[in-house]
């Protein structure tokens, strides 16, 4: 299978007349892939009792003929508006206690027995009436399952679910710290949904063990109704292979949970106004690291977006450099949203492959088409290639979690930039990362000279002892400010921060400056002291460890702001504070050339190089996203670029969004 090009296209927005002229414009495009059935409930199920396939009957034939794959929906993620009228428990209750009407979607309430009928019922019959059509290449459950309910429904299974982790009230009690404000409690029965009503406040938690565990009970709920009607699929058709929408970094869902249940990993990457490039790279390189395997891009925008604050177009070239981006990182499909621009709706503005105008001469259309034929070119030859890092970054989502939920010591504090700032300064230098679970095992550690742990808030189960054996074994481990604070229930560690990583990281605080955003403290490195930090710094006592960077105003001025520590074979890095760019980026080159990390390409150059590697040859994509044109690496000249056919030279450059695949 070559890689998947097209995406979301919703025929029952259109007369027959339209979907004709569609079957011609994606001809033109080289679409080979659309994705269906997302959000047709309404139209699928009239009522309790009657059904009407029909039209996706038409539908499913018409791109089978024309050999397309299809990606197929199963329309659970929005309760249609008679089993709402009908049911109104199945639909969720906000965070303030309020029951929702009909409307938007994601409406449904997770642990809604009525719901989790209904909605299997759905699935039972799309799996029985599709089983044989071969033209089905994956099946789309749900879509981009997100938010929380705190309805009655969920109350109650919240305690079971609870019941199920702790076992007793007691464990309970002494997990949860209860004791602090006449919190203890006799029955589960007493525990009740931290909403607004109760223990939560815009999104903080006074409780936060009891936040943080409804969170991961929110998610293992949502998970549920994943896996529900991914079970009904399989009993149907063993062989199905099933995924759903992830969000990149969302923060409400636990991604590694998520990725063992699904078969192949899929997102939608939607980069903020102004995102960096990195910070792409770095969501694309998440997603493969949840399963170590490829990916598919399920959903991008042609061009412009329609609910950013600022929904700008992207420029002649972009979508293609952004779309050999996720290739580059992982992807096995290069899918849009979507097909056919709506006309009503909050997405009327959302970019298509056919706009408004429903003409085959636009530049989006135009630009998709040429890169829908290159793609078409260039086959298999990407298609399942592995990538390996030279670095791995922990990320974990209940650090996550906890940390912004926390009340304190910075609201300016959050976890996606912190864990960012790391991987644009290895991004920068051309080495490739791999994205780990904070419980990977001594086994994966091992295989990385460089684990980066920032922010690491939760320590929990083995992850300090394999740290710590990483680190002695001869790795080189970087973490420091809010991490080691808190075990699994948000436990501060007592004996001094940071906790159980105390013996590795060869230091202990007691306290931590909190910065506003208008302040800093002057920081001296290697002798040198123009530079600056803020956002947090660490009152460093270091127990053996080197100081590598120290304060030089403030009360604690002349103490420790950056320390490495040498311990067994290995050395652990501890980022007391938040330093200045050309700081950071100073103390990065001494950890890098410490590890024995060395880039792919060790030259310097402003283009993203990546690579991936499939029967015994090299890919190496070259991207440029500045906006100048910049001289290709040496160590790259000769190899033979796959899309335009042409040798690399000594002096070829590559223009803004430029792109190169490189075969060697």
């Amino acid at each position: 299978m070559n890689i998947l090009f097209g995406g979301d296209y919703n025929p029952e927005q259109w007369s027959q007349e339209v979907w004709n002229k569609d079957m011609e414009m994606f001809r033109a495009a080289s679409v080979d892939t659309v994705t269906l059935n997302v959000f047709a409930w309404g139209l699928l199920q009239k009522n309790e009792e009657e059904y009407d396939f029909s039209a996706l009957d038409e539908t499913v034939r018409r791109h089978a003929r024309a050999g397309h794959h299809i990606i197929m929906g199963t329309s659970t993620s929005t309760v249609p508006a008679w089993l709402s009228r009908q049911h109104p428990e199945v639909l969720r209750s906000d965070y303030r206690g309020v029951r929702k009407k009909f409307g938007k979607r994601h409406n449904f309430c997770p642990n809604s027995p009525v719901y989790r009928r209904y909605a299997g019922a759905l699935v039972q019959r799309l799996a029985a009436r599709y089983k044989n059509e071969r033209a089905i290449v994956y099946w789309h459950i749900g879509n981009e399952f997100e938010g929380e309910c705190y309805c009655e429904n969920c109350e109650k299974a919240f305690r079971v679910w609870l019941k199920e982790k702790y076992g007793t009230i007691e464990a309970l009690n002494a997990a949860w710290n209860t004791a602090f404000w006449s919190h203890t409690f006799y029955d589960f029965d007493e525990i009740v949904a931290p909403s607004e009503l109760a223990d939560g406040e815009a999104g903080l938690a006074f409780m936060s063990a009891i936040k943080l565990d409804y969170a991961r009970f929110n998610s293992d709920s949502q998970l549920a109704c994943y896996k529900a009607e991914r079970d009904i699929i399989k009993a149907e058709i063993p062989d199905a292979k099933c995924t759903t929408n992830l969000m990149g970094t969302c923060r409400t869902m636990d991604y590694f949970r998520w990725a063992k249940e699904m078969d192949i990993v899929s997102w939608d990457c939607y980069p903020g106004y102004r995102a960096p490039w990195s910070e792409t790279a770095m969501t694309h390189d998440l997603m493969r690291g949840l399963k170590d395997a490829p990916f598919l891009l399920m959903e991008q925008a042609p061009s412009q977006q329609n609910w950013q604050a600022y929904n700008t177009l992207k420029q002649p070239g972009e979508i293609r450099a952004q779309s050999y981006q996720s290739i580059a990182h992982g992807s096995d499909a290069v899918l849009f949203f979507q097909m056919r621009q709506s006309v009503g709706g909050c997405e009327k503005f959302h970019s298509a492959l056919i706009s408004h105008s429903g003409r085959s001469d636009t530049r989006v259309f135009r630009e998709l088409s040429a890169l829908g034929a290159e793609l078409k070119m260039l086959g298999d030859k990407t298609v399942g290639a592995t990538t390996r890092g030279q670095a791995a970054i922990v990320f974990d989502w209940d650090s996550y979690q906890a940390l912004e939920m926390s009340i304190g010591p910075s609201r300016d504090l959050r976890y996606v930039p912190e864990i960012w700032r790391f991987y644009d300064a290895l991004y920068r230098r051309h080495i490739p990362v791999d994205f780990i679970p904070a419980d990977a095992s001594a086994d994966t550690l091992a295989a990385y000279p460089l684990v980066l742990c920032p922010v690491l808030y939760m320590v929990k189960g083995d992850t300090a002892a394999n740290l710590t054996a990483y680190v002695r074994q001869g790795g080189t481990l970087v973490t420091g400010y809010m991490s080691g604070m808190a075990d699994g229930n948000d436990k501060i560690y007592t004996g001094g921060y940071p906790g159980p990583l105390r013996e590795v990281c060869g230091l202990w605080l007691d306290e931590r400056d909190a910065l506003p955003p208008d302040e800093s403290r002057k920081l001296s490195v290697g002798g040198k002291d123009d530079y600056t930090c803020g956002l947090l710094c660490d009152l460093i006592c270091p127990t053996g460890a080197e100081v590598k960077a120290r304060y030089g105003s403030g009360f604690y001025a002349g103490t420790a702001a950056v320390t490495v520590n040498r311990y067994g074979q290995g050395q652990a890095w501890y980022f007391g504070t938040k330093p200045d760019d050309a700081a950071f980026d100073r103390l990065v080159d001494e950890v890098v050339q410490g590890s024995g990390v060395q880039p792919p390409v060790d030259e310097p150059t402003k283009l993203e190089i990546t690579c991936r590697e499939k029967d015994g040859k090299r890919f190496w994509f070259v991207l440029n996203f500045t906006t100048e044109p910049q001289p290709v690496p040496q160590a790259l000249s000769g190899l033979p670029d796959l899309l335009s056919g042409k040798i690399t030279g000594e002096n070829t450059q590559l223009p803004p969004y430029g792109v190169l695949l490189l075969e060697e």
